[in-house]
């Protein structure tokens, strides 16, 4: 998928259909000169709601739809018959769409599962017809109510990618080249920063038919939270995952001082973040030499599971995806 085809945040207008207007009626029939009101209320107008569609990976569909209507409610009839409803507007979205009224912030609706549906607009109610109002002390009314306005105004769609386990690290650490090969996913991948530009998703087996999913999101470096890089735009996409995978090369540095870095950026982002499960992958082992290596391992003290390994040729992937299932399912 290409960037410019991975849309993770639209805004659309929405509006719900205006109720049917009551209807005004009398009883007319052969032989009977005065009957009574028979108005019948009017119908429902329809909601808008999203669908959650988990055949979808993008909001771009909604790209070109600014303006979500839902069909109003029609006019009560004569002999008591209500009007018909207004036909709901199903609108589908991805699996982990959150939708916010634009003006005040107020969440309307989460969709975390396929099929799953929920009201963002609720249609106008239809107005009551005259038959309705009729009382012993006033038997022929000549009034009806008219129908409810539909409910409207701008909402902000956000997706946030539902995953097991999200890869977290610099550019260039290797999260694209361990997707690729735990999992069917082929981002793209090359020597140099930033080649991630969209968050790529892949379902890894492991043992005995089981599988989790793997989300892989752009690089981050030093002042993300703060909109460096690519910033904030693609952090939301690790906060529904329950596992976090750093990466960490190690031909790096100071690999301590990158896992730092990494931690206070999702901190400044979200510190409920830090609550999370996670492991500290050292990869590109086959950059470096057994003697290096050893000593790396030696010194290297953290605060969560390490686990080195190599894309290239393998070693210690195979202990990372058990690694990780453990964390799953502890």
């Amino acid at each position: 998928m290409s960037s410019s085809s991975f849309i993770d945040l639209i805004r659309v207008y929405t509006e719900s259909g205006h109720g049917g207007p009551g209807s005004v009626h009398y009883h007319r029939e052969k032989f009977i000169d005065k009957g009574g009101p028979d108005g019948g209320d009017g119908g429902r107008g329809g909601h808008v709601i999203l669908k959650g569609n988990r055949n979808l990976w993008t909001l771009l569909h909604l790209r070109y739809k600014k303006h979500l209507i839902a069909e109003r409610g029609e006019h009560g009839k004569g002999n008591n018959k209500t009007g018909r409803e207004g036909v709901d507007l199903i609108i589908d979205v991805p699996v982990g769409t959150i939708a916010r009224d634009e003006e005040t912030g107020k969440l309307l609706c989460e969709v975390t599962a396929h099929d799953e549906e929920c009201i963002i607009r609720k249609g106008g109610r239809g107005g009551k017809g005259n038959s309705f109002f009729k009382k012993s002390t006033h038997q022929t009314p000549r009034f009806s109510q008219p129908g409810e306005p539909g409910e409207e105004g701008w909402v902000v769609l956000e997706l946030k990618m539902l995953a097991d386990v999200g890869l977290v690290g610099f550019p260039n650490a290797g999260k694209s080249t361990l997707l690729s090969v735990v999992s069917a996913a082929r981002p793209k991948i090359a020597d140099y920063a930033f080649t991630t530009l969209i968050p790529n998703v892949g379902i890894v087996n492991y043992m005995d038919y089981n599988t989790f999913v793997m989300a892989d999101i752009p690089g981050i470096i030093e002042g993300a939270s703060e909109g460096k890089g690519l910033g904030l735009r693609f952090l939301r996409h690790i906060e529904r995952n329950s596992t976090l995978l750093f990466l960490i090369p190690c031909t790096s540095e100071n690999v301590k001082k990158e896992y730092k870095i990494l931690l206070n950026e999702l901190k400044k982002y979200n510190p409920e973040l830090l609550n999370k499960e996670r492991i500290l992958g050292i990869s590109k082992t086959d950059l470096m030499d057994e003697v290096s290596l050893k000593k790396l391992k030696t010194k290297l003290k953290m605060d969560c599971d390490v686990i080195f390994f190599s894309s290239i040729t393998g070693d210690g992937v195979e202990t990372l995806k058990k690694a990780l299932w453990t964390k799953l399912n502890p």
